[in-house]
């Protein structure tokens, strides 16, 4: 076991350099709070569009606008809609999913008839069911979920076939009828798709057929879908697509299989797959869809922006760019890009950053706002346990600072939160500091005030940390933590490692002047 995990460390090491390398022939633009921007302001972006953890994307073209949507998991408020004009600028809207069904993973965002739909699947108590949300205007409000009860799915992907009927696809290439209203299963499910067969000597996760996303054109549907699984080895996922004439088929694979794939670990970025196709405002077409930057597994999957071209003959394939390197933009009407992390918490309500991990219906009250203090009722009895406040990070490096000021018998902190088995950071109680590492609690008594400053710098995966009781004068704590392995190939989860707030204990927690900045 020591040496399996010695030889993947020298692995991320090597391949962590050579993307190094690779990256100082293109330094980032940079934008709010220092975080890395897409745009290069030349006519060209480079890749991811949107930073960080958003896996899964699916994209709507509306008109003139871009909508998109990703896997939010554990997190409420979820669903978070993106608004674009050129699928490389993204401005958050709101989160679509405020009740809590579980984790969500891979959604689809469509529009029919007038009327936005979001399908999902939820996976909770072991049951996994997929469900609808809906809206007349993309700014909501939103519906609460509607259970479908298609059991033991995933990745529900919309289509209409040429009668106007509605039909859900899902994993494994099975499809099943919807109502006319799109709210409920009417029939019988049925397997209409086997995949592409990649060779066997490949290197990949597992076969994974998932995610399918349908469009047509031409007399032809389209589906896409990933491969390879969506994490392990850098060269596990995939896009892969077939078409048909009716949505039952027979569906023939493409000649041009895998139109997206991850060949080797020195590229860029790893497990490149889960696409949706989409037409730019030039009226030429792409791949939206996730990776993983090379040495980063913690910053999660990635969103990731391919062209691709049709065939004379009606397939599409890679236009050949190297997503790597700087690609010329689809257009020029964009929107302002990115949302500040910082929170002063002056505005009264919670900042679409915000999300609670494994947050319940229960989590809205727990948390106020009053004077520009983020007043935070405990819960549990430490981070694994809380509920955590977090957000999803998209830069290599940064800085947190808080003040925060705790009841007699809470504890609160500072951390970077994988899930409840991995977490790091700094946090206190009337008893003293208390460093969390490896998602363990280390108390160090002393005497400490109830209101003190805490600071923590994540530089490529180290994690130092630092107390201060004005703000000013800073006490670096003795030990540094090495997180790059907290992610999922080691703990599981499909998400990132993400800068987190936690209330424990009993009482209330304030927090005040939340600052986040990216570093070079």
């Amino acid at each position: 076991m020591y040496l399996t995990r010695l030889a993947s460390a020298v692995l991320l090491y090597c391949a962590s350099t050579t993307w190094a390398a690779d990256a100082g022939e293109h330094p980032w633009l940079r934008g709010i709070e220092n975080q890395r921007v897409p745009d290069q302001n030349n006519g060209s972006y480079l890749n991811p569009v949107l930073s960080g953890d958003r896996p899964d994307p699916s994209v709507l073209k509306d008109g003139a606008d871009y909508y998109m949507t990703h896997s939010s998991f554990f997190s409420y408020p979820g669903l978070l809609i993106w608004h674009s004009k050129d699928l490389v600028n993204w401005q958050p809207l709101l989160p679509a999913l405020k009740k809590n069904v579980g984790s969500v993973w891979a959604p689809d965002l469509i529009k029919h008839k007038g009327r936005y739909y979001i399908y999902f699947p939820g996976l909770k108590d072991g049951r996994t069911t997929n469900y609808v949300i809906h809206a007349d205007r993309i700014q909501g409000p939103w519906s609460d979920p509607i259970d479908l009860n298609i059991l033991g799915q995933i990745d529900p992907g919309h289509a209409v076939d040429e009668n106007g009927k509605r039909y859900l696809f899902l994993d494994g290439g099975n499809m099943v009828p919807l109502a006319d209203d799109g709210l409920s299963v009417q029939g019988a499910m049925s397997k209409v798709y086997d995949g592409w067969k990649y060779p066997s000597d490949w290197v990949v996760g597992s076969f994974s057929l998932e995610g399918p996303k349908l469009l047509k054109r031409d007399g032809y549907y389209y589906m896409v879908v990933a491969e390879g699984g969506t994490a392990g080895p850098p060269t596990s996922h995939m896009v892969v697509s077939a078409r048909a004439r009716t949505l039952r088929g027979p569906w023939e694979n493409s000649p041009y299989n895998p139109i997206v794939h991850t060949r080797s670990k020195d590229e860029r970025w790893w497990s490149k797959g889960h696409g949706t196709l989409v037409e730019g405002p030039d009226g030429k077409w792409y791949l939206m869809y996730h990776a993983y930057e090379n040495g980063f597994w913690t910053l999660g999957r990635q969103t990731l922006l391919e062209p691709v071209e049709w065939t004379s003959d009606g397939w599409f394939k890679s236009a050949g760019y190297d997503v790597g390197q700087p690609i010329p933009k689809p257009g020029n009407d964009t929107v302002p890009h990115g949302m500040a992390l910082s929170d002063d918490f002056s505005t009264n309500k919670m900042g679409v950053q915000w999300s609670f991990h494994q947050g319940d219906d229960a989590d809205a009250a727990r948390y106020r706002y009053d004077h520009g203090a983020l007043v935070l009722q405990a819960k549990g009895d430490s981070p694994r346990n809380a509920s955590p406040m977090t957000f999803q990070a998209g830069d290599q490096a940064y800085q947190l600072e808080v003040e925060v000021e705790i009841g007699e018998d809470a504890k609160a902190g500072l951390l970077v939160f994988y899930n409840e088995k991995l977490y790091a950071g700094l946090g206190f109680d009337r008893d003293g500091l208390i460093m969390h590492r490896y998602g363990t609690e280390r108390p160090q008594r002393a005497a400490v005030p109830r209101k003190l400053h805490l600071r923590l710098v994540n530089d490529r995966n180290v994690v130092t940390l630092f107390s201060s009781t004005d703000g000013k004068q800073w006490t670096r704590f003795s030990n540094a933590i090495e997180v790059s392995g907290y992610h999922h190939n080691v703990a599981d989860g499909f998400i990132s490692l993400r800068p987190a707030i936690y209330a424990a204990g009993r009482g209330e927690v304030r927090f005040r002047n939340f600052r986040y900045r990216a570093l070079p």
